[in-house]
């Protein structure tokens, strides 16, 4: 069974006489851990959905160079495989080289995969592609492989070198996949020229974003802006926030979710003393900083790479039912109430218009919108899991 007959690479290809209509390999961009993002959503979904389901979900390797280079290397040598769940291994592989220097590099990485799901007696697993460095090692397995491509890092300002190698990966997946999955109508456009894709949007867990959740601890006190996301300088407008921070100083900003931030950016942040960076919180916990914001913040750039993106937090935002104010990026600008859309020219005048004139998280009357209409991660996983059947069966008769 297989998906290409284009071979890179020197990874010894894993085969036998019964395949495993229900093994996953993931190889994914997404760390293992309390915060989940889209592609340990769908996992979880997955494997709720089908008791058959396994899945050895590879997480981004430890570089070793790097962790020895700044003294901080203090695991064991080997690649570390974690049994989280009885039908849900996680790898964390082990970077001994620098991908600069060439194929050998990812050869390593995919040994390191190859070893792990046959240690766990995967048989033909469909390998879920969403790290496309795995691209060589997808289809030198045989196995049949989806595609799926959550941001558009052809976009990311790289050095090009690296962009080279982006560049040659994406193009191997597009050609050999046997599905490609995009999140957003701006990754269908790019792609689809190429190719057939998927269109699978994200989601949010509708039950766990409207049940109302006591006010954390760590939340300063109100009137509070809050943000829900990934702090990276590629995304988030940090100049626009401390407008924000230095007009509204009466307000508390607070940053909710994994500091990727350059240690300038950090630094500008931390000065002003009405901004505070809380760091990730548990995916359970999320809703909780959503619900008792004054008004939700989504400052983000509008760019090329913004564009290419599906937000999460458009889809909770709109479930946890706080007024929010957005640039105009995808995923938000036509959400309607309770977002609200305004140019980087008149961000801070939309925010302080909200917090002048919308109810208190308390207000007993606060509109947390329970029936608005939003799409929920069980229906993506059923969307995703037929794409999957697909893919498997075509790749059975070939």
């Amino acid at each position: 069974m297989g998906t290409s007959t284009a071979h890179q690479g020197d990874t010894t290809a894993v085969t036998a006489d019964a395949p495993d209509e229900t093994s996953l390999v993931v190889c994914s961009l997404e760390e293992w851990g309390p915060v989940r993002r889209r592609i340990r959503i769908l996992v979880d979904e997955l494997v709720t959905m089908d008791p058959s389901v396994r899945v050895l979900y590879v997480a981004p390797p430890r570089d070793v160079p790097f962790d020895l280079a700044h003294g901080r290397f203090h695991h064991p040598v080997g690649p570390s495989l974690e049994q989280v769940h009885p039908r849900i291994h996680v790898l964390r592989p082990r970077k001994w080289l620098p991908r600069a220097a060439g194929p050998a590099a990812d050869r390593m990485l995919g040994r390191q995969v190859a070893s792990a799901a046959a240690r766990l007696g995967l048989v033909d697993p469909l390998v879920w592609v969403n790290d496309a460095s795995y691209a060589a090692f997808a289809l030198s397995t045989r196995w049949p492989t989806l595609y799926d491509i959550t941001d558009d890092w052809l976009l990311a300002p790289v050095a090009r070198r690296q962009a080279a190698r982006l560049r040659a990966d994406d193009e191997l997946l597009l050609r050999h996949s046997g599905a490609v999955v995009v999140c957003s109508p701006d990754l269908a456009r790019s792609r689809g020229g190429r190719r057939p894709v998927d269109l699978i949007p994200n989601g949010v867990d509708v039950q766990l974003f409207r049940t109302p959740q006591p006010r954390p601890v760590e939340l300063p006190p109100a009137p509070v802006a809050v943000y829900v996301g990934t702090l990276h300088d590629e995304r988030i407008d940090v100049d626009l926030v401390l407008q924000l921070a230095a007009s509204r100083r009466d307000v508390q900003v607070a940053l909710v979710g994994p500091d990727s931030l350059g240690s300038g950016s950090a630094a500008r942040l931390d000065a002003a003393p009405n901004v505070h960076r809380l760091g990730p919180r548990p995916y359970e916990r999320v809703p909780a900083y959503l619900q008792h914001a004054d008004v939700v913040l989504v400052p983000h750039l509008v760019n090329p790479f913004t564009e290419s993106l599906d937000p999460i937090k458009a889809y909770e935002c709109v479930a946890a039912g706080r007024p929010t104010v957005a640039t105009p990026v995808a995923g938000f600008r036509d959400l309607g109430a309770p977002v609200t859309v305004a140019d980087r020219a008149g961000f801070v005048d939309a925010v302080s218009q909200v917090l002048d004139t919308a109810p208190r998280p308390d207000d007993a009357d606060a509109d947390r919108r329970t029936d608005a209409p939003v799409a929920d991660w069980r229906e993506r996983a059923e969307s995703m899991r037929t794409v999957m059947h697909r893919v498997r069966a075509e790749a059975s008769h070939r």
